[in-house]
């Protein structure tokens, strides 16, 4: 009996070990899982804190930065109130001024100078300054004085002036793009003054626009490296003119004067500037004509036709809206308004030449009948901007054969663009 309680006693004792056994084993397990529990919570707090340093570092650098660029402001700020207070007795204006009025052409860098000049003594305010600005961009093409039509569009905002920059003239953090019609431009081919003809694959340098061409490296399939819009517009310019087209209600009227010629072979094309006063008005609304230049062949098509040569008849109204009146040129009689200006355009590229005792009506290259084909594009060499109305005039004018292979231009037109939807009017 004695033994048999041993047993029992003995029996209940490993019963008891092992529950105790298993308890510390469940135990353990628990205390394992809080370790671990306690280890990621304290390996989070370290990393947050770890970010927390860092993003303390990196606004401690950012304030560090906006320091130096407030101390570079305040440098130039004060730079800039030295120039003014050098020029506000105004007799360096004066003298310039003085100077200028003897001077027959003054050009778009030079209108630039004394707008800024102007702005510097007389303040932003002065009807002068936005005359002189307004005048630069008159004057000023893209491309190579790209710079200068920036500058003049800056100056005329920095002035009050309602007008849109042009998203090629803003920094780079800017990138939207004006959708309107880019008050300033003039839908002329750039000058490309310092360059040769004979290195048409040369870039410009890296304060210059960059070159372009219609041929080549730089033709036009490779304008939209170097202008984005060239490649991305979706109103793009030239278009091939055909159906369906729909109702016209616009109505468009001319009233060019009789003025001094003044042309220039820019390099791309041969180019009239049109002094003040000639006009034209699209439901009466007027815009004045600012120049007109050529195209071989005619960029525009008509059903899926060229003709021989197109004018590109460029205006802009007060709010610097562009329409471009397009005229048509089929082989056939001679032009006399082409022979004048043939007679006196220069054969090479070069400034602007204004014949002794020459004048020109642009009206004597306009057909009888104005009705026209309309849409909305874009300029027809770089940068492409868009918000550009088209008036395709359906009459044509004769050109004779000799007076198109006498233009300097073997080629200088834009293939036709895609249409994308865009709505063509009949008048």
């Amino acid at each position: 009996m004695k033994r048999i309680l041993i047993e029992v006693f003995l029996a209940l004792a490993l019963v008891g070990a092992g529950v105790f056994g298993w308890m510390n084993w469940k135990l353990s397990l628990s205390e394992q899982a809080k370790v671990a529990e306690l280890t990621t919570a304290a390996a989070e707090t370290a990393k947050k804190s770890d970010d927390v340093t860092k993003a303390i570092q990196t606004a401690k650098k950012e304030i560090e930065a906006e320091r130096e660029e407030m101390t570079g402001v305040k440098a130039k700020s004060q730079q800039l109130d030295a120039v003014k207070a050098s020029l506000a007795n105004g007799t360096t204006l004066a003298d310039l001024e003085a100077a200028y009025k003897t001077q027959k052409n003054i050009s778009a860098e030079r209108q630039l100078g004394l707008g800024a000049l102007r702005m510097l003594t007389k303040g932003n305010s002065d009807p002068s300054t936005i005359q002189a600005y307004n005048k630069a961009l008159e004057l000023s093409d893209w491309g190579s004085r790209k710079k200068t039509i920036c500058a003049a569009q800056i100056g005329l905002a920095a002035a009050g002036q309602k007008i849109t920059v042009m998203g090629e003239c803003l920094p780079e953090s800017a990138t939207a793009e004006p959708k309107d019609a880019q008050a300033a431009e003039t839908h002329a081919p750039d000058a490309h003054a310092d360059e040769k003809k004979s290195n048409p694959k040369k870039t410009a340098d890296k304060n210059d626009a960059p070159h372009w061409d219609y041929a080549g490296a730089m033709g036009p399939d490779r304008w939209g490296k170097e202008f984005p819009t060239c490649a991305k517009g979706q109103s793009q310019s030239p278009l091939n003119i055909t159906g369906p087209f729909a109702k016209g209600r616009s109505n468009v009227t001319t009233d060019y004067k009789v003025g001094a010629l003044k042309i220039l072979n820019n390099g791309h094309t041969i180019q009239i500037n049109v002094p003040p006063g000639s006009k034209l008005r699209i439901d009466s609304v007027p815009f004045d004509l600012l120049q007109f230049h050529f195209h071989r062949p005619s960029e525009e098509q008509i059903d899926g036709k060229p003709m021989a040569m197109v004018g590109h008849f460029v205006h802009k109204n007060a709010a610097g809206k562009l329409a471009v009146l397009s005229v048509l040129f089929k082989v056939g009689n001679e032009n006399p308004g082409i022979k004048t200006l043939w007679a006196n355009a220069p054969p090479k590229e070069g400034p602007e030449v204004a014949p002794d005792g020459i004048t020109f009506n642009p009206s004597d290259l306009l057909p009888r009948e104005l009705d026209f084909y309309s849409y909305e594009g874009s300029l027809t060499t770089p940068p492409c901007t868009e918000g550009v109305s088209f008036y395709v005039l359906k009459s044509s004018v004769n050109i004779s054969k000799e007076q198109v292979n006498a233009f300097p231009f073997r080629i200088n037109a834009r293939p036709v663009q895609p249409r994308n939807g865009r709505v063509i009017t009949s008048s």
